[in-house]
């Protein structure tokens, strides 16, 4: 799998953006993804060290359209830790 088709969005919440103050960023990535695969795109795609990554596997919802319910598609979260001294520009002013 290419470097590139790991990361698919960051994922900016409350309690994400709280996390960076921590050097912690929050990724969706692909299905098949390992952290392995997470950790050289991190490093690759934005030139920083990565010494921990921690996988969540975030389970669909059923929400309401009308009379009918449907479950929301499940995907894959990537918590990515970072050296110290090291930030993401992309998150800045978040």
């Amino acid at each position: 799998m290419h470097p590139y088709e790991v990361l698919r969005r960051p994922v900016i919440t409350e309690k994400n953006t709280g996390l960076q103050a921590l050097g912690k960023y929050a990724f969706e990535v692909a299905e098949k993804a390992n952290k392995q695969q997470i950790k050289q795109a991190v490093e690759s795609a934005f030139g920083v060290k990565v010494t921990a990554v921690n996988v969540i596997r975030v389970r669909g919802k059923t929400r309401r359209i009308g009379r009918r319910q449907v479950l929301t598609q499940s995907w894959k979260k990537a918590i990515v830790s970072l050296q110290s001294g090291d930030s993401i520009q992309f998150f800045a002013g978040v």
